[in-house]
Order: structure tokens, then C-alpha cells, then sequence
């Protein structure tokens, strides 16, 4: 039986779950591949720390070029994460002629240009399943299952924190901070929490399954981004009223010409499969001229889902090696030579309908006020909430428009926040009723 040696660089939680579930199921992956993986070296500036594996002796060391240097190791797994040195040492392992696998959505979505170039250089393949998603194989299924397809649109629930925030601010009335709070205490968030609740991390996501659907370079800093930090307890309770689920949604759209790209809290009908996706899971949503709607769910994270979206990427290699083969699947789907460089619709040009929550004082003729401002900029009103009188002089007044600009709505925002009837911030929210 072949032997195929691996190098893996980063040892924190996935890199310990690579190693728990080779020790785990080995054999298993063996009868499937007719392929021995051997776990040659682990490098990792902490190699005293109990990770709860079992380890062989000399497998571990705090020198990264131990693997990148080491002719006898086939793949490179890098899981370390960051922007440096990661690149460099994947860098270094393809020119090598290494093969590599990560699970480094960030890295991919900045340099992921430069990457796939140098493995379609040197003859390598490189395996990217656990950057997107966790355990769901969107990826692979995108890249082979719906190869035959053109994919109109996608819709996805990319970020488990986020999505654990809105869940149990839905459930539990809550506010923002105090949902957070309990997100890092069960370690669901990061002591610094910005990649996640402000949509950077679901936007790396999107920059990768973008290229892989649309056949195209992605410039990250194009994609619209907002988080969910200003999503509020009442703005979830109008929303449910309203028929609608609020959601960290990232969004991808063939417009032919163009794309859309965003990422930005969604009302989606409660009724929809992707707003019954709670806590800390994931979900993806995808429209082909084939098969209709699909979608995919599971766990976003965590150590043995993410693991096992390393390894399937490193077995798929490792059949490769087998056969002597690479490159039998383009990286992105799509032959290099097809690639296309297709613009992202700027977000002012995007049409969706709003929900709009405006904070004004209790006089009349206020409503007309606002109805006669959003009329100058072309929106229209779908629906009025308006709750009984308060026992402060300040009142909620909550808007559903039909579909508009979105240059439009800011720039109605914009004029509204200049009149003395309204005293607070106007809260819009996007609301996607159909997606297709």
C-alpha cells in the first residue's frame, strides 16, 4: 500500500482534530483510498501543551521548515490562519512541489489569486473545503455535484456566531452586547469579536464561493459588508410581526453582466429554510437553471467538522498521488484560461425592498411627512406599523417599502435625519423576499 506522507503546520483545536480523527478512523480511510496517510511532522511554536491526541515521538517540532524542506512529504496542510506568514510558508511548500490543503478563508479571499496561480505553476493541487462552512462540503459539491449547472444565486448563513447572536436575541428578547457577552463565554466568539459580528469573516466566505460559481477574480474590499451590532431587541419584534426572521445573510447574484456581492443583516420570511438554520449552524442556499433550489446545512465549525473537511481534501489529494496524477479538477472550478475578471454591482445600484424603523415625536401629520420624503426619492410604502401611544413624546415608526435603490434609500435616510421630527437614527434593513 502507497504511503503518503503529510506535514501539518498549526496545532491549536483543527489542527488537533486532524490528528484525533487520523488516529480515529486511519484504517477506515484507508480500505476507502487504498492510500496510508502518515502524519510525518506537526511543526508549532507550542509543542508542550496537552492537545488531548496521541502523538508519535518526533512527529512534533517548532520548525516550520522541518516540512517545508522535508522531500518526503507529499501534503502540506496549513492551519494556522492570517494573512502572515501563512502565505509564505504555503508559498514556499507549492514551489516545492508540495501539495497543500488549508482551511484559510481569509488568506484566499486577499491572495487567493496569487495561490492558485502558483499551484497551476508548479503542478499542484491545493484543497480549500474547510475555509467555507465547516463540515458542509459546499465546495465540492459547487466544484463537481453541480458542475453540469449554471448557479444564478446564492444565498448563505456563513457566520455561527452571528448566527447564534440573532438566534437568542429572537428567543430570548435580548440586546446585542449581552448575547455577545455569552457567545465568548461558551467560546462561540472571539475575545475580539470584529472579524465575526461585523460580517468580514462571512464576506471572506463569500469572496471564495464566488470565484468558484462565476468564474472570477473577486477584489475582497468591493464586497459590501455589514454586520449585526446595530440590530436591535425591537427591530427583531416588528420583523416577527412583519412575518420575517432577521439573518447575517451573504449574498451572490449572476445579474450577466455583472454580480452581486453583500453581505449584510437580511429579513427573510419566517417560513423559509434558511430562517429555521439557528444557534451556531450554517446553511447555503443555491439557485441553478437545473435543479432549482438546493441547500446545504450543518455545523459552520468547530473541531471534528472542520477536520473532516481537511482531510477529505487531503485524501482527494492523496488518490491524486496515487495515480500520479493533479490537477484533474481546476482549483476553481474553472480553467484557469476561463477565468473572467466581471464587476460587482456597486450596493447603490442594488434594488431590494426595506424595512425602515424611524424614531420620531408623537405630532401630526409626521407620517405624511415622511410618506411625501421617500416619495421625492422615488419608495414607496408596502406597509405601516405604528404602535399605540407611548408615555414618552417619542414614537416608533416602522416602514415596509417595495423595492428601491439603494442609493435612493440612503439619500432619503439622509434627508429625513435633517428634520426635527425625527430624533434618532433610522434603522434599514434589507428584506429579501424572494430568493431566487
Amino acid at each position: 500500500m502507497r504511503k503518503v506522507n503529510i506535514g501539518l503546520i498549526g496545532f491549536g483545536t483543527i489542527g488537533a482534530g486532524v490528528v484525533k480523527l487520523l488516529n480515529q478512523n486511519g484504517k477506515l480511510i484507508e480500505k476507502r483510498t487504498g492510500v496510508k496517510l502518515v502524519l510525518k511532522k506537526i511543526a508549532d511554536l507550542d509543542i508542550t501543551t496537552d492537545r488531548g491526541v496521541k502523538v508519535k515521538d518526533g512527529v512534533l517540532t517548532m520548525s516550520v521548515n522541518d516540512i517545508l524542506e522535508d522531500p518526503e512529504i507529499d501534503i502540506v496542510i496549513e492551519l494556522i490562519g492570517g494573512y502572515k506568514p501563512a502565505k509564505d510558508f504555503m508559498l514556499k511548500a507549492i514551489k516545492s512541489g508540495k501539495h497543500v490543503v488549508t482551511a484559510n478563508k481569509a488568506l484566499l479571499a486577499v491572495y487567493g489569486d496569487e495561490i492558485f496561480s502558483a499551484t497551476e505553476k508548479h503542478g499542484v493541487d491545493i484543497g480549500f473545503e474547510a475555509s467555507v462552512c465547516g463540515g458542509i462540503p459546499i465546495i465540492r459539491s459547487i466544484k463537481e455535484g453541480l458542475c453540469a449547472t449554471k448557479i444564478t444565486s446564492f444565498y448563505g448563513i456563513f457566520n455561527g456566531t452571528c448566527n447564534y447572536i440573532l438566534t437568542k436575541m429572537t428567543e430570548e428578547g435580548k440586546e446585542f452586547d449581552d448575547v455577545l457577552s455569552e457567545a465568548q463565554e461558551l467560546g462561540y466568539a472571539e475575545a475580539d469579536p470584529t472579524f465575526d459580528v461585523e460580517g468580514i469573516d462571512a464576506a471572506h466566505k463569500l469572496a471564495i464561493l464566488l470565484m468558484l460559481s462565476y468564474g472570477t477574480k473577486v477584489n475582497f474590499k468591493k464586497i459590501f459588508t455589514e454586520g449585526i451590532s446595530e440590530v436591535a431587541p425591537i427591530d427583531i419584534e416588528f420583523a416577527n410581526n412583519l412575518g420575517y426572521k432577521i439573518k447575517l445573510i451573504a449574498i451572490g447574484k449572476d445579474n450577466g453582466k455583472d454580480i452581486e456581492a453583500r453581505v449584510h443583516p437580511t429579513m427573510l420570511r419566517s417560513d423559509h429554510p434558511l430562517a429555521t438554520v439557528n444557534d451556531v449552524y450554517n446553511a447555503v442556499y443555491v439557485n441553478t437553471d437545473a435543479t432549482g433550489p438546493t441547500m446545504f446545512y450543518g455545523k459552520g465549525a468547530g473541531m471534528l467538522p472542520t477536520a473532516s473537511a481537511v482531510l477529505s481534501d487531503v485524501i482527494e489529494v492523496a488518490r491524486n498521488i496515487n495515480l500520479g496524477i493533479s490537477g484533474r479538477v481546476p482549483a476553481l472550478s474553472y480553467k484557469s484560461d476561463q477565468m473572467s475578471d466581471r464587476p460587482i454591482k456597486p450596493i447603490g445600484d442594488v434594488v431590494s425592498k426595506y424595512y425602515m424603523r424611524l424614531t420620531v415625536k408623537d405630532k401630526p401629520g409626521v407620517l405624511s411627512k415622511i410618506a411625501g420624503i421617500l416619495g421625492d426619492h422615488k419608495i414607496s410604502i408596502e406597509s405601516v406599523i405604528q404602535k399605540g401611544k407611548p408615555a414618552t413624546d417619542n414614537v416608533p415608526i416602522v416602514l415596509q417599502t417595495y423595492e428601491a435603490l439603494d442609493s435612493s434609500v440612503k439619500k432619503a435616510v439622509q434627508a429625513l435625519s435633517k428634520r426635527s421630527f425625527v430624533t434618532k437614527k433610522t434603522v434599514c434593513i434589507r428584506i429579501e423576499d424572494q430568493l431566487e
